[in-house]
């Protein structure tokens, strides 16, 4: 059980022995998130693959290596963002997440939201978009960023999807290449709006 006191440390310890579902049956290991968790912006995946469930940590497989890429394209590292997945373990064989893991996996992204507090939500994938833009194709929504509350979500193509389908890739590293921008329009008016004045080349991811 999730509890509003939960810190991020009581959490992972919740997410790493948790036994909800049937994929605790099957995981090696529990990938709760890992990266800055005071970053304003934060990745969410769709769930752990077969290199995650080995290592315990997220996107460390080949997709892992272009997420790596994506980055440092927009002069980031992992160590600056935080990233997590929809589900946290593994489902066998990389198959779809369950509707029913993806609910019970909830509280815990729920809690993460609330803890890391992103001024920006990056999802990667179709599993991830659906949660803020359920029965939309992220052909015809992707890169294109909608507020919801205080923060915006960002659909983008998981990384995986565009090693598989290669015509994706290069919309990935364009939708990547506008998030600086996008993140720094999102300052200036943050800052509007409280009568302050932004230094535009810190863009005030962190």
């Amino acid at each position: 059980m999730v509890f509003e006191s939960d810190s991020l440390i009581v959490l992972e310890n919740k997410i790493m022995t948790c036994e909800l579902c049937a994929l605790a049956n099957t995981r090696k290991n529990s990938v709760p998130g890992s990266g800055n968790n005071e970053s304003n912006i934060m990745f969410i995946g769709e769930g752990p693959g077969h290199h995650e469930n080995e290592k315990g940590l997220p996107f460390v497989g080949a997709a892992g290596k272009l997420l790596d890429e994506l980055l440092q394209g927009i002069d980031l590292r992992r160590e600056d963002v935080y990233i997590t997945n929809i589900v946290k373990c593994r489902p066998p064989q990389n198959r779809d997440p369950k509707p029913e893991e993806i609910e019970f996996c909830n509280a815990y992204l729920e809690r993460q939201i609330a803890l890391i507090d992103p001024k920006v939500i990056v999802t990667l994938g179709r599993f991830s978009m659906a949660r803020w833009f359920p029965g939309t194709r992220i052909s015809d929504i992707h890169g294109v960023p909608k507020r919801f509350g205080s923060r915006f979500v960002v659909p983008m193509f998981h990384p995986a999807a565009a090693l598989h389908n290669p015509k994706w890739r290069p919309l990935l590293h364009d939708d990547f290449s506008r998030l600086p921008g996008f993140i720094a329009k999102m300052n200036v008016e943050d800052e509007d709006n409280n009568g302050s004045q932004i230094v535009p080349e810190q863009l005030n991811l962190f």
